[in-house]
């Protein structure tokens, strides 16, 4: 059975940091594409970040030089190191996996910027 369990979500001020992980189970982790989702009340769901298998990454704009995926196959467990956090970063963040044309998403796990 595919599992995602997302964690490390919490309040900070603006300018700070958090580190967000994915623990999978159920597949082979290192042979799949990881990706971060978020998704902002009103909002519709929106790509963060991918990694692919050999690691090679992927950025939305809004997210390019402040966040950085990660994946550790032995651990099989994704990360999502989130920097110079700003208010429009605020949202439910969502890992996700896809296999065999289906995707398996984590339950969520909330990022809130504010002072």
């Amino acid at each position: 059975q595919v599992q995602l369990v997302e964690s490390g979500g919490g309040s900070v001020q603006p300018g700070g940091s958090l580190k967000l992980s994915c623990a999978v189970s159920g597949f082979i982790f290192s042979t799949y594409v990881m990706g971060w989702y978020r998704q902002a009340p009103g909002k519709q769901r929106e790509l963060v970040a991918t990694i692919t298998s050999d690691s090679s990454t992927n950025y939305a704009d809004s997210v390019k030089g402040r966040f950085t995926i990660s994946r550790d196959n032995p651990k099989n467990t994704a990360y999502l190191q989130m920097n110079s956090l700003k208010p429009e970063d605020t949202a439910v963040y969502y890992c996700r996996v896809d296999r065999f044309g289906r995707p398996y998403w984590g339950q969520g796990t909330q990022v809130t910027v504010s002072s």
